[in-house]
């Protein structure tokens, strides 16, 4: 294989995170900045692993009962007007359509045909779905009702990056209707304990689940649940949310059912959703200095097949036993399904295409040339170790462990962010020492220092806010394992009685 660089990202995580992520994108060539401002092109790599993502999630949604629909992208601004507690969470990142068509006038493209009524590019749904929730529930028997929208959102981002902040972006938002509270928040309960699985047993992202408090909680709901990731710079991204939103929505919406006993009552509502920040959140859980690291159980491809051919010569017999080796991989399963294999017939040298899948985060390497042929061996790169630790196995070998490689890449993977959450996670008592960990005095970068903090609370909104302002913390969650939790204690901030710990950390 031709001499790799010394890195294939630059800037390093260690010299520039947020500048590394940025190349990490691009060298994985995932996606682009487009020509909408806070828009990406997503590239079919990128799409390639949001698909994965999207067939896995969509499986687990319908085993729990739930069906796909579409609802407009469209959404009337009187149904928001309706909800004014959700409304305002979201106004400012709204963008609105005024008009229905365009005039040429002075030789420009210009805005004719005022609606009567402006229309909203859905940030979120919950008031469209919401009146038509409306018009398909009339009995308790037609309860409950269990929607999940694979689909397109736009909210203004002002500050966008790929992946975490874009101005639209792709995602799924689950909707459903209860007879009773207690059922509505099982099935908020439920899709929470989804995410955190999928998060964990896919991604290999392990998350801290748990509760919002009132400053972070979603608008218009009584309940937000979050799952709660570290990434390599320390700082917390919300991976996925479930909401409680009790009769808020179906008051302003009109799902109103004829009850077992006759009366007419409003139904109790969920929603609950994750997005391509997922992808954002495995790339800066995982990968290197040497570009993106994928986990197998949601990789494109699994396993690609370098031919390496130095004369012309080698080219056939090197293929033939490239697509001898693919069938065969093909053959076995790993995670319920087969093994998925791709070769690069392209002609280009080994080494260049061996660095393109390094960058790319491909999970297995194979490389066959003559000399391999003529040992009936292949040399085998794992993407979770060094790009120069190759290991030279019988083909038969290869081909009958390549299960176990994928599973113990997923594993390794795992364990290794949940080492490195730990390693970042500590109890902090007192004010002074909080302001320490939150201060990057002695960062070498100002990105990269603190992590999880846990710590008793009881302060209020306002005091929430008074620390975001400070050093641009919140609090991520109250978090739902009693262990981290832990036991009654004393307020940091206001000396207050505390029932337990929550998790303080800088956030995406």
């Amino acid at each position: 294989m031709a001499k790799g660089p010394k890195n294939a990202i630059s800037p390093s995580r260690d010299e520039n995170f947020p500048e590394w992520y940025q190349q990490v994108v691009k060298a994985a060539d995932l996606a682009e900045n487009s020509e909408v401002r806070g828009c990406m092109v997503i590239k079919p790599w990128g799409y390639g692993l949001w698909e994965q993502i999207q067939q896995q999630l969509d499986k687990w949604f319908k085993d729990t009962g739930h069906k796909n629909a579409y609802f407009p992208l469209l959404i009337p601004v009187s149904y928001l007007e309706k909800e004014a507690t959700h409304v305002e969470g979201f106004a400012t990142e709204c963008a609105v359509v005024t008009h229905h068509r365009l005039e040429l006038k002075d030789g420009k493209m210009v805005p004719a045909g005022k609606l009567t009524e402006p229309y909203v590019i859905r940030p979120t749904s919950e008031t469209i779905i919401g009146a038509a929730f409306g018009r398909w529930v009339q009995s308790y028997r037609d309860l409950p009702l269990l929607i999940n929208q694979w689909a397109n959102v736009m909210r203004w981002e002002m500050r966008p990056r790929l992946f975490l902040r874009t101005a639209e972006f792709l995602w799924q938002e689950g909707h459903t209707a209860h007879e009773t509270a207690e059922e509505a928040m099982e099935e908020t309960e439920k899709m929470h304990e989804v995410y955190e699985r999928f998060l964990t047993d896919h991604l290999a992202v392990p998350v801290i689940a748990g509760e919002k408090t009132e400053a972070e909680r979603f608008p218009g709901a009584l309940n937000t649940f979050t799952v709660e990731a570290m990434v390599q710079d320390r700082k917390a991204i919300q991976a996925g949310t479930s909401h409680f939103l009790g009769q808020n929505f179906s008051k302003a919406a009109g799902i109103e059912f004829e009850g077992r006993e006759q009366g007419r009552e409003f139904a109790w509502t969920t929603s609950w959703g994750v997005s391509t920040r997922l992808i954002g959140t495995l790339l800066m859980a995982h990968s290197d200095d040497d570009g993106l690291v994928l986990p197998p159980r949601v990789a494109p491809t699994q396993v690609v097949i370098i031919p390496v051919t130095p004369k012309p010569e080698h080219e056939a017999p090197v293929f033939e036993a490239c697509e001898a080796l693919e069938t065969e991989l093909k053959s076995q399963t790993v995670f319920g399904a087969a093994v998925s294999v791709e070769i690069d017939k392209r002609d280009l040298g080994g080494g260049v295409k061996s660095w393109e899948w390094i960058k790319k985060g491909v999970p297995v390497r194979i490389e066959i040339g003559p000399r391999d042929l003529e040992k009936g061996s292949v040399a085998l790169t794992r993407r979770d170790r060094g790009p120069k630790e190759k290991n030279f196995l019988p083909t038969a070998e290869a081909v009958s462990s390549i299960s176990e490689t994928l599973e113990s890449i997923q594993e390794n993977l795992l364990a290794r962010a949940l080492a490195f959450r730990e390693e970042h996670t500590i109890e902090i008592t007192s004010m002074d020492e909080f302001r320490k960990f939150f201060t990057a005095e002695n960062a070498k970068q100002p990105e990269i220092h603190g992590g999880f903090a846990l710590v008793h609370w009881a302060g209020s909104v306002e005091d929430e806010e008074a620390l975001q302002q400070e050093l641009k913390v919140t609090v991520r969650c109250i978090p739902k394992d009693s262990t981290l939790r832990g036991e009654a204690g004393t307020c940091i901030y206001t000396g207050k009685p505390a029932e337990g710990r929550v998790i303080f950390a800088k956030s995406y």
